[in-house]
């Protein structure tokens, strides 16, 4: 492979090609899910308390359960483990369609969502099977996880504009129905790919990633992060709620996600400085800063578009970010669990987005949208703090 590594040199390695188109239609209903269930629950009900509790639910289930799949998919392999989770978690959406379809009492859709929790981690597979291809190419890596994570940036915007249009166009229940087919056909794609997967650890050799230096302070960091995601949300739907244009909130947040994924794409064609935890303080740095950025907007311009403007400026800093921190957590990860390493990131990811929406959510509620924007700059500083304090950690 050449010394400079770009994405269409990626897909020359044989396989690669097959796992990604895979990967990219089982990714796609992670947006979808949530958003699906909110109208499809709301609609019928006529609560959004109940539909925000249910997916509160899984969220929480998904939380613990993600890291056990994890284990078992680096003990038994991806195929063995991730198409019988990926059944349980399309029998669990039907089952919630079904539900909601035929008026099952209010405790049924909690436990049927609460058996999606075992869709796998795709996304997590994924970057395993390049840091297994690339083990000795440090550069290419860099500019996988760069892919991948324009890929999650990708999904998560397209998503839930695909549920919500699925969802008003059809009939209540088309999301729910299609990302559940999606994540299934998606999933057999990407396992029948054998010659890329990771070899298995039956005995892994490390220790738990909980317990191994420098792995605890990233995934401390990526519950930050993932405040910054979740409060930034609730933070711009309420203010372009209050300002008289609902509809515009969710275009913003696809602005910013726009941003952090052309900001992705442009990190990875680039080589990377110095060692990727010399990287990581910069790009949290750039994080913080930049975060202050639809703050100043929302408190002294008090304009849609210069608030908008700014999203896609704070945006372009998130990806850059999470690249490195999953390069890091990759070289950090003990022999043999590297699935349970990154899930354990996705996880904290999780938690955070759900601490930023609720504590967003509640400063909304108590003082105003704006002072909501001072969230995402205490969450990211936070991130920072950690990321310097986990600087001897190689």
């Amino acid at each position: 492979m050449p010394q400079h590594t770009t994405y269409g040199h990626l897909f020359t390695i044989p396989g690669t090609r097959a796992f990604t188109a895979g990967n990219l239609i089982a990714r796609l209903p992670a947006g979808m899910f949530s958003v699906s269930a909110v109208v499809m629950i709301a609609g019928s009900r006529g609560s959004y308390a109940l539909a925000g509790a249910v997916t509160a639910t899984g969220l929480a289930a998904t939380a613990l359960t993600a890291p056990w799949i994890a284990r078992l998919t680096d003990r038994h392999g991806q195929s063995r483990t991730a198409v019988p989770a990926t059944a349980v978690a399309a029998l669990g959406s039907l089952a919630l369609l079904l539900c909601v379809h035929y008026g099952a009492p209010n405790w049924t859709l909690f436990a049927a969502y609460t058996a999606t929790a075992t869709t796998p981690n795709t996304g997590g597979m994924s970057r395993a099977r390049w840091a297994h291809l690339l083990a000795d190419n440090p550069e290419a890596l860099h500019t996988a996880n760069s892919f991948e994570q324009a890929a999650d940036e990708l999904c998560f915007m397209l998503g839930p504009a695909l549920a919500a249009f699925l969802c008003g166009t059809f009939f209540p229940e088309a999301g729910t129905l299609t990302g559940a087919v999606l994540l299934l056909t998606g999933t057999l794609i990407f396992t029948a790919q054998r010659k890329t997967e990771p070899p298995t650890s039956p005995t892994p050799k490390g220790t738990s990633p909980l317990r191994t230096p420098g792995i605890p302070p990233l995934i401390a960091g990526f519950i930050a992060t993932g405040a910054v995601f979740g409060a930034m949300e609730v933070a711009t739907l309420a203010y372009a709620d209050e300002a008289g244009h609902r509809t515009a909130g969710g275009a913003m947040l696809a602005l910013q996600a726009a941003g952090s994924c052309t900001a992705g794409l442009f990190y990875g064609k680039q080589k990377p400085p110095g060692s990727p935890q010399h990287r990581l303080r910069y790009c949290l740095l750039a994080m913080t800063t930049l975060m202050t950025l639809p703050l100043l907007a929302a408190s002294t311009l008090t304009s849609l578009p210069a608030l908008a403007t700014t999203l896609l400026l704070a945006g372009m800093a998130t990806a850059p970010t999470m690249i490195t921190a999953m390069t890091l957590l990759q070289h950090r990860a003990p022999e043999g669990r590297l699935n349970e390493a990154m899930s354990l990131a996705v996880t904290g990811l999780l938690l955070g987005i759900a601490c930023g929406s609720a504590a967003a959510g509640w400063t909304t509620d108590h003082a105003s949208p704006t002072a909501a924007f001072w969230l995402p700059v205490a969450a990211a500083t936070s991130a920072l703090l950690v990321g310097v304090q986990g600087r001897t950690t190689p």
